[in-house]
């Protein structure tokens, strides 16, 4: 799922574009069917994608590409501070290490 919201946000699959079938994506990633299953159901759910019976599952015209690209920020952001956290760090060091790394300053 969040590779398919990842390929959305960075413009790689637009709008109509068709995902895998079920099958070849589960074949490809060698995983169980339901699970893919479950993941399009989920992204369906979640408004990303629509499926056309017999036709297979679409990227959704109306997902917001900034809308995306927000949610990605989130999970990025929260790995990022569960990372952080287990290595005895806080938001505001890692706040300061982006903005370093960003060239916003002097973080030391």
């Amino acid at each position: 799922m969040d590779e398919v919201r990842r390929m959305i946000a960075v413009d790689v699959l637009g709008p109509d574009t068709p995902l895998p079938s079920v099958r070849q994506l589960a074949a490809d990633l060698r995983v169980n069917p339901n699970t893919v299953a479950q993941a399009y159901r989920e992204l369906e759910r979640d408004g990303v994608v629509y499926v056309r019976r017999g036709q297979g599952t679409f990227v959704r015209g109306s997902a917001a590409t900034g809308d995306l690209k927000r949610t990605q920020a989130l999970v990025v952001a929260e790995r990022a501070l569960l990372d952080a956290h287990r290595n005895g760090l806080t938001a505001e060091d890692l706040i300061a290490a982006l903005a370093k790394l960003n060239g916003e300053g002097d973080a030391s």
